[in-house]
């Protein structure tokens, strides 16, 4: 019994720091609406900060000043970001802001490496916190204790912020209505940016507190922020209260999983926020999101079918990248094996962004399933590659035909962290049934035939299949069921309305995209000749929302040039630097700053200006010649 108690209590000092993390990212979401993916950043900012302070001042004073100071240099660091880069995409759809904080996530990785090194760093135990206490035999750090404390004091101090100050009340009441807010004078950059750096400073300090209990390492960030996801969508998004609940839940599921259940121990987490999001879309403390916010300035023009000319521009693209291998190496021709990969899955999941208004956080789970589909029937039924390639998708199918079902019922934000709830339970799947996926050793020896194992031979093949999965999604857009499906995006209840099956058109379109992101992983798994749990991770997911954003979510064409240039600029940047990621996120913030619409997307305004402008000479000079 007392190993169980003791148990207990790990639980609740882990949830002190989690909830630490998870109440600012709620804080932040609750009143400037942003999706801050860099959250987890501030938190490994944190504890390295921390480490270098509490390592250089000495004594008791030293250690918890270091912490403190460390969690305010994060804030103003915070602060700063929030003033140069996020004020100016607070109008924003939450998918941009996701996308700009994404590359800052990735700008600080390589920057804490190249500042602290890539070597993890253990921090020195607090002063006066260094001993156990004996509880009937089993010992309890005394640190543990101290952050069971800590952490309804932080809540405490949070509620009365909140509830008994001016500040407080015109928080909640820009949580409730912004504009309202700006309406009765209120300075609202100053409010968000105050709201930012609460939120930051209570992610670093959650980062500092774990210094003397874990490392410092370079991937905390990453780790922490898909825990963080599920406290606050479990909890409700803005609510101080439900994220406190949520991370005592979180993690007393993980202390105790992997004792009662230690073959699902990882998957439990995800299976309560997936429970918890059809039986109340908005958490347990949450309330009904607003409306999402539409993309600014939306398509040029209306979505039309390719003109004659365009549709000739087009084969003569093609017949030059057909004609790669004539002129194009090993190492070239495998490169853009991967492009034309990539260039299928991101074309998946824009078809459910663009026509479907339905942005998936987890779209890899179905990439990762064709993948998988394709390794056990290559390597367990010894079918040949051709067969692999028609059956093997149909995981991936099946896997959207099941998640997709629940997905649909709810939307925004909701919607996009459901699916990434699914997709963490297939990556727990895949990583923990080793009897079957090999676990984190993978599937090996997943070879392409005889005719395809040639670099060029798979060339062509990707990209033949790249082009015949484009063709049929670009058909389905204008197809009968693609302006259903487009109705549906733009007004639920127009559509309807007018006989329109909401959830059903959704459902198919969100199945439709999970068999080609299939048949995507069928082909991956064959160019790598492997599949590892990773091919379903959370990393491979925001890949394929980075490539449609860059691109253009509300253009046709915007996901192939997206993952064109994202995949190619990412390939030639590690390969020819160390600070890969540092250059690879100022693009993309640079990117959403300057061309919010996409590549595509400004193309297309620059040729509409163009236009207007050639059409407005024209008729200058028509009316000087009638004059």
């Amino acid at each position: 019994m007392a190993f169980y108690v003791v148990q207990f209590l790990t639980g609740l000092a882990s949830a002190a720091s989690l909830f630490l993390v998870a109440s600012g990212l709620s804080i932040i979401f609750g009143v400037t609406r942003i999706v801050n993916f860099a959250h987890g950043a501030f938190y490994m900012l944190g504890a390295f900060v921390a480490y270098t302070l509490t390592e250089r001042l000495s004594g008791a004073l030293g250690f918890w000043g270091g912490i403190l100071l460390a969690s305010l240099a994060v804030a103003v660091f915070g602060v700063l970001i929030e003033m140069i880069l996020l004020r100016r995409i607070y109008r924003s759809p939450e998918l941009f802001q996701l996308l700009a904080t994404f590359g800052l996530t990735l700008m600080i990785e390589d920057l804490v490496i190249l500042i602290w090194g890539p070597d993890d760093l253990l921090g020195r135990r607090a002063p006066g916190l260094r001993g156990a206490v004996d509880f009937f035999g089993q010992q309890v750090p005394s640190y543990d204790l101290f952050l069971i404390v800590l952490s309804p004091i932080v809540l405490g101090i949070l509620w009365l912020l909140f509830r008994r100050t001016r500040w407080g009340v015109l928080v909640r009441a820009a949580t409730q209505d912004r504009d309202m807010v700006a309406a009765l004078g209120v300075n609202q950059k100053w409010l968000f940016t105050s709201v930012f750096a609460l939120g930051v400073f209570l992610a670093a300090f959650g980062g500092a507190l774990r210094i003397p209990r874990d490392a410092a390492n370079h991937a905390m960030d990453l780790s922490v922020i898909v825990d963080v996801f599920v406290v606050v969508v479990i909890g409700g998004l803005g609510s101080i209260i439900g994220a406190f609940v949520a991370a005592v839940l979180v993690s007393e599921l993980n202390a105790f999983g992997i004792l009662i259940f230690p073959k699902i121990s990882i998957i439990l987490v995800f299976l309560v926020m997936a429970v918890v999001l059809i039986v109340r879309p908005w958490g347990l403390f949450g309330k009904p999101e607003a409306p999402a916010r539409k993309t600014p300035g939306l398509t040029v023009q209306p979505w039309r079918p390719l003109s004659a000319n365009e549709r000739v521009a087009m084969i003569g693209v093609l017949i030059v990248a057909a004609a790669l291998p004539l002129f194009g190496g090993t190492y070239v021709l495998t490169v853009a094996s991967e492009i034309a990969i990539f260039v299928i899955f991101a074309a998946s999941l824009h078809f459910l962004m663009s026509v479907g208004g339905l942005a998936s956080f987890g779209h890899a789970a179905y990439f990762g399933l064709g993948a998988y589909g394709v390794a056990f029937l290559a390597k367990m039924a010894g079918l040949p590659m051709i067969v692999c390639l028609l059956i093997g998708p149909l995981l991936g199918l099946l896997g959207a035909a099941v998640f997709g079902f629940f997905a649909v019922q709810l939307s925004g934000v909701y919607f996009a962290m459901l699916t990434l709830a699914f997709a963490q339970i297939v990556w727990s799947i895949a990583f923990q049934w080793v009897s079957v996926t090999g676990g984190d050793n993978g599937i090996l020896g997943v070879w392409p035939a005889a005719w395809a194992s040639g670099a060029a031979a798979f060339y062509w093949l990707s990209l033949g299949v790249a082009v015949l999965v484009v063709a049929a999604l670009r058909a389905m857009t204008f197809s009968p069921f693609g302006y259903a499906l487009r109705a549906t995006r733009d007004s639920a209840l127009r559509s309807e309305a007018i006989g329109i099956d909401n959830k059903r058109i959704q459902w198919t379109a969100f199945v439709i995209a999970g068999t080609a992101a299939g048949i995507g992983g069928a082909l991956f798994a064959f160019l790598k000749g492997s599949v590892f749990p990773d091919n379903v991770g959370i990393s491979l997911s925001v890949d394929a929302l980075v490539m449609v954003l860059l691109g253009g979510v509300e253009t046709i064409s915007g996901a192939i040039v997206g993952a064109i240039v994202y995949k190619a600029l990412n390939i030639w940047l590690v390969s020819h630097t160390d600070l890969s990621k540092l250059v690879l996120g100022a693009v993309i913030v640079l990117i959403v700053v300057a061309m919010p619409k996409g590549i595509v997307g400004m193309i297309e305004t620059l040729q509409a200006r163009r236009g207007r402008s050639t059409k407005s000479a024209m008729l200058a000079s028509r009316v000087e010649s009638a004059e």
